[in-house]
């Protein structure tokens, strides 16, 4: 792509923006609006219908999945990146936890056992000594979602700003910890063990199904 092909944008999220000349994005809303700004005051116009097929399809992409704030987002060669640092962040957190999956987790029957598998099992003696599997399963994902929504709903519901650099890490945090329940739902198949029997936990844990 061109250098300064794409100019500052200001969209909506879950909604088409900047399609063509005459999408919302490209309306004049005030530079004050809380959602999109006066365009023509930022670039001028941008259509990504007039890019060739991979770069509209990547900005179709990102404009109905991100709001796109070019205040929130980095430029590459002076066009505006199609998603925010806080997506960034995700998206790379969602390799990241399916990367790590790959390394170091593998088939435990359930979805939970499965989950814990990237943990030593060293580490996991307290866990299947008291039966916490579940818990600590939905702990993990809970402290993954907390930063994220922490510094996601301060910007909305108070005057606080966060940054692009605690955007891209709250965002990989969130991700890493979906790619991993992701992996762990798809290599979760009981039907690859004769019985439940079979499945080796740690601390020499049986899997009893109920």
């Amino acid at each position: 792509m061109e250098e300064g092909t794409v100019p500052e944008l200001s969209g909506r999220a879950n909604a088409i923006d900047y399609a063509n000349e005459e999408s919302w994005g490209n309306l004049e809303h005030g530079e004050d609006s809380k959602i999109g700004h006066d365009q023509s005051k930022h670039g001028g116009n941008f259509a990504w219908l007039d890019l060739n097929p991979i770069w509209a399809f990547t900005y179709l992409i990102g404009d109905i999945n991100c709001h796109q704030k070019h205040e929130r987002s980095w430029e590459i060669n002076d066009n505006q990146m199609p998603i925010c640092t806080r997506d960034i962040g995700i998206l790379f957190g969602i390799v990241l936890g399916c990367l790590v999956f790959r390394i170091r987790g593998f088939n435990r029957w359930t979805i939970r056992d499965t989950f814990l598998t990237i943990i030593p099992d060293s580490k996991l003696a307290m866990v299947y000594k008291n039966d916490a599997r579940m818990t600590s399963m939905f702990l993990l994902i809970i402290l993954s979602i907390l930063p994220i929504g922490i510094d996601g709903f301060a910007q909305i519901l108070t005057t606080y700003e966060s940054t692009n650099l605690k955007r891209v890490i709250t965002g990989i945090i969130a991700g890493f910890c979906l790619g991993w329940l992701i992996c762990s739902m798809l290599a979760a198949k009981p039907d690859h063990f004769d019985n439940s029997e079979r499945v080796i936990l740690p601390l020499g844990s049986l899997l009893k199904i109920k």
